[in-house]
């Protein structure tokens, strides 16, 4: 007998920040997305956060009764779509371009990925992002680059969990549960890309900014620990940085000579800067 999944659950994790989260939601529900679609995971906000997710029950919900992090949201989140054939695993500090969830998934699904993540347009949001978008799409469609996911917004298929697990709960990885995931994923030899036929604009780690400021944090995770976990070496990271950037030089080099967009840019006083 034949089960059939969902074919998507959008899980965003929360920790105040209302006002990015409802952006973040109204872009999605712009694209016709179906509420029960979309899974807030809230780390115990001490904001209106809650309040707002009481007056909005057509949303999927669940609230941490302290701050779990983002590996355990994210891991919570897949947990409670285990019906679902790809789980998109987004940040609240976004905005979706023009059919943004689906774009991804069809581009995946085209180019055989297990892991996908959209072109990212970061930083300051002073121009019209809606109309960039649909351009900056038409300009992209078919560019990925390959072997890279994102932690602002991947989408992980069902298959990738069963191969490799969930992503890392351990608190200690702060920032980096995203880094821990990839490592296990390219070991693994799960298929990966960034896509340009899907893009959203990201203001920036506006609550990873936030936790460090109240605290005084100057980093959420703990480097040495994440290394040690990974097995990266000093002579490992050395290579992996140079021929990053080598990679990264051509990608920009090529996209932009075909275009005049990369598949990564951030706004800065009115300028585009090429990543």
């Amino acid at each position: 007998m034949s089960f059939s999944f969902d074919r998507y659950t959008i899980v965003i994790p929360v920790f105040n920040q209302l006002q990015y989260t409802v952006q973040c939601v109204e872009s999605l529900l712009r694209q016709n997305i179906q509420p029960g679609n979309i899974l807030i995971i809230d780390n115990a906000s001490s904001d209106d956060t809650p309040q707002w997710l009481k007056q909005h029950p057509e949303l999927r919900q669940h609230r941490n009764s302290t701050n779990l992090g983002c590996g355990c949201a994210w891991t919570q989140g897949i947990v409670l779509s285990l019906d679902s054939e790809w789980v998109v695993l987004l940040n609240n500090d976004v905005l979706a371009g023009p059919d943004a969830i689906e774009a991804l998934l069809s581009s995946a699904e085209r180019e055989k990925l297990g892991v996908a993540s959209p072109a990212l347009l970061e930083g300051q949001n002073d121009y019209d992002f809606n109309t960039f978008a649909i351009n900056y799409n038409h300009k992209m469609s078919g560019v990925i680059r390959r072997g890279k996911f994102h932690g602002v917004c991947f989408a992980v298929h069902r298959d990738v969990c069963e191969k490799i697990g969930f992503p890392d709960t351990d608190r200690r990885l702060g920032g980096y549960e995203d880094a821990e995931y990839f490592f296990r994923c390219k070991r693994a030899g799960i298929p990966m890309g960034i896509v340009g036929d899907s893009v959203f604009h990201h203001f920036g780690s506006i609550t990873q900014k936030a936790i460090k400021k109240t605290t005084g944090q100057k980093s959420l995770g703990d480097l040495a620990y994440f290394r040690s976990r990974v097995g990266s070496k000093w002579l490992s990271r050395k290579r992996d940085k140079f021929m990053a950037k080598y990679e990264s030089r051509k990608w920009i080099d090529a996209e932009q000579g075909r275009s005049g967009f990369t598949l990564h840019m951030v706004r800065h006083d009115g300028e585009w800067k090429m990543l």
